[in-house]
């Protein structure tokens, strides 16, 4: 090779080298610093478009989980209402049988009739309970969204406790010679009714939430493996570039002072 002065072809290469090995350090740097392997969008554009794809449909499945449960809890709170109206119902059954007794005076059936008067009250209380603003007992149906894209939904029924025929016959009676066995048999009915359908409800809507749940974990370790780093690679990665930085450095060094070579013949 040729010994010249205004070129310094060597040292060129290792500048250029050294530069090179030395973005590939700051880059795995970055990396390690931050957790992700995509610092910067040129790092891989492709990759994280469908990042944020899937990371917007992890956090829109979390959301619809947080629906889910909230629905659940309504359901929830619904049967606890059917609930105390069926014990409430069975005092009523109780009451009338015992009003149906002959050897009972004018003031006992006044008894019986008043504590009728303040279940019916406690019955007209229950059918207007509320969860969180929203009537648990109207004919209105409420739909609940259980995917992420909005494909799929719940329906929970409307259930009319105010409404129901049994129900209506006891609210309407003045007084319990106005009600009949039947009728409150047909009150027990409904909300028997009313509490198997709240249960079916409850039951899909928890495997509906499992479905999601489990979406939600695929989703978030698909985008996990596009953009987070492998921090073992990595810093694998990370030695091997901070020696080729420092075998960079020294050749620089050394190809620098090749030019003394041509200072040498000229001395001589």
């Amino acid at each position: 090779m040729s010994v010249v002065i205004n070129t310094n072809f060597a040292a060129t290469v290792a500048s250029n080298n050294l530069a090179a090995s030395n973005n590939m350090l700051q880059k795995s740097l970055n990396r390690l610093s931050s957790g992700s392997k995509i610092v910067s969008p040129a790092d891989d554009a492709g990759g994280l478009a469908v990042s944020m794809k899937l990371s917007a449909a992890a956090r829109r499945s979390g959301a619809a989980g947080i629906n889910i449960g909230n629905s659940i809890s309504f359901l929830q709170t619904q049967d606890g209402a059917l609930k105390v109206t069926g014990k409430v119902l069975d005092r009523v059954s109780e009451l009338k049988t015992l009003y149906s007794d002959p050897t009972k005076s004018a003031s006992d059936l006044a008894n019986y009739d008043a504590e009728f008067a303040q279940l019916k009250l406690q019955i007209t209380s229950l059918a207007g309970e509320t969860f969180n603003g929203i009537s648990l007992f109207t004919s209105s149906a409420l739909t609940t969204q259980v995917s992420e894209d909005g494909s799929q939904s719940v329906t929970l029924s409307g259930k009319d406790l105010g409404a129901d025929a049994g129900i209506a016959a006891l609210t309407g009676a003045s007084d319990l010679s106005g009600v009949t066995l039947n009728n409150i048999k047909s009150a027990i009915d409904g909300v028997a009714t009313f509490r198997a359908t709240n249960g079916a409800e409850q039951s899909r809507l928890e495997f509906a939430s499992e479905v999601l749940i489990t979406n939600k974990a695929n989703l978030e370790a698909a985008s996990s493996r596009i953009v987070d780093v492998d921090v073992a690679a990595e810093s694998t990665q990370l030695a091997r570039w901070n020696t080729l930085v420092q075998a960079g450095t020294a050749m620089l060094s050394q190809a620098n002072q090749s030019s003394q070579t041509a200072l040498r013949l000229l001395q001589g």
